[in-house]
């Protein structure tokens, strides 16, 4: 009894702390923890229901939307649903004694700390993974059956594929665990709800995309895009950096400490392997790895002819988050309570790199507020002028202006800055100075 109060307190640390974590962790960044996705995301939501692009669905930027029905803004609607997303994973947890242990464990890792801090959509598809997840357990199980467990495992799949397209690799996983299952009592209802997944993928490319965008397929598809050799290394750091659980970002200018961070991913990755196969996997956690593997491989491949950034934590948060719950079942089962430890020294390495890198989100955004006013810009189109995409001190400017007004768009265009509603990188800072740090 009195190790199960201990363990209860020490839960409840972590969950205490890991929500402290999620605040910090964007309000001790420089520009609130967006990036360029984000100004497509919130643009998007801004200007709904003019239909700005079509590179995305529409189910996080009208997230977006929904909460400001309460008076926030976009930006702060977007930490809004990365707060609820980490509550609405344990409080199901908790209610449904599903996996309350490991969802502990997973949330407090410095990594998905990350992700629920993100103004971004990934921090949206998590809660919904959880629910397909449980979805697809209790129809292994035998507790959802017939057309209740084809309904919700459909409806699942659909919502998933509504917020990040990636999900169509959910879909394929579970087409194909239905085909090697289907002598089974699930295995049909998993294949019927894929078609299902896989009818309104393709409603969806007609009715939507090509409605809105005809060069979608033209803008994104190029086959060869990417050398193997590329693509490999990548891969290999993505995935050591994913499954790193104390560090998941590399320096970008190298060093010998990504020797560290990547050897200590490969290692980690290299136990999970090895924990199961020795140890016995039953059908719900089969399938919950069989999920992340295919959406991983999916990820690789499809970088041979979709424009997709490189694989990282971030991506693979989706796919990573069914496999991380198993390896934290497995690893509590042979460890005990000292599994705890994992994610207690991951929220110490987040504590010690939040505040090595911070930066001060709060005061960069009076300060920004101030320029905006000062040019009548707090409302309407704002074009923000680069030469290069890949100068990020400046993209980093565009980023934090969407914070304040989400209608920005970057152009490349010199001609645009003639126009008054054009700002460039020398125009804000030669009025306004912006905290910054060297690490984010």
């Amino acid at each position: 009894m009195r190790n199960r109060t201990q363990e209860k307190f020490l839960q409840i640390s972590i969950f205490i702390l890991t929500l402290v974590m999620i605040i910090l962790r964007f309000l001790l960044n420089e520009k609130g923890r967006v990036n360029p996705d984000s100004l497509r995301f919130m643009r998007t939501a801004e200007v709904f229901p003019v239909i700005d692009n079509t590179t995305t669905p529409l189910g996080y930027p009208l997230s977006l939307k929904f909460f400001t029905i309460f008076g926030l803004d976009l930006f702060w609607a977007s930490k809004l649903i990365g707060i609820l997303s980490y509550l609405f994973i344990v409080y199901f947890a908790w209610k449904k004694r599903f996996y309350l242990k490991e969802t502990i464990l997973v949330g407090g890792l410095f990594s998905y700390i990350s992700i629920f801090s993100y103004t971004m959509s990934e921090s949206l598809i998590l809660p919904i993974v959880f629910l397909f997840l449980y979805a697809g357990r209790q129809i292994i199980i035998g507790e959802l059956t017939g057309f209740k467990a084809f309904f919700y495992l459909s409806l699942s799949l659909l919502v998933l594929y509504n917020i990040r397209y990636p999900a169509l690799f959910m879909i394929g996983a579970v087409f194909l665990y239905g085909v090697l299952n289907y002598r089974k009592s699930y295995g049909k209802t998993f294949i019927y709800s894929a078609f299902v997944g896989f009818g309104y993928v393709v409603l969806y490319k007609f009715l939507f995309i090509d409605y809105f965008n005809d060069d979608y397929i033209d803008e994104f598809l190029e086959i060869g895009l990417h050398p193997t050799s590329k693509l490999l290394i990548e891969l290999v750091q993505g995935m050591a950096t994913t499954f790193n659980p104390f560090i998941h970002i590399a320096n970008p200018a190298g060093g010998i400490i990504n020797y560290g961070i990547y050897g200590i991913g490969l290692l980690n990755i290299l136990l999970i392997g090895f924990i199961f196969i020795k140890n016995k996997l039953s059908e719900t956690e089969r399938f919950f790895v069989f999920v992340g593997i295919i959406g991983i491989i999916c990820s690789f491949f499809i970088q041979y002819f979709y424009s997709v950034n490189p694989i990282d934590y971030r991506l693979m948060a989706p796919f990573s988050f069914p496999i991380w719950l198993v390896y934290f079942r497995k690893m509590y089962q042979i460890f005990g309570k000292f599994t705890y430890g994992i994610t207690i020294l991951s929220l110490m390495t987040g504590i010690i790199f939040t505040w090595l890198s911070r930066g001060n989100y709060l005061e960069n955004r009076r300060e920004i507020t101030k320029f905006l006013k000062s040019e009548n810009l707090e409302e309407g189109r704002i074009n923000f002028f680069m030469e290069d995409e890949k100068l990020l001190d400046k993209m980093q400017i565009a980023e934090l202006i969407s914070t304040v007004n989400p209608n920005v768009k970057v152009t490349f265009k010199p001609k645009d800055t003639l126009q008054n509603n054009t700002l460039t990188k020398y125009k804000v800072l030669r009025k306004i100075k912006i905290d910054k740090n060297k690490y984010q």
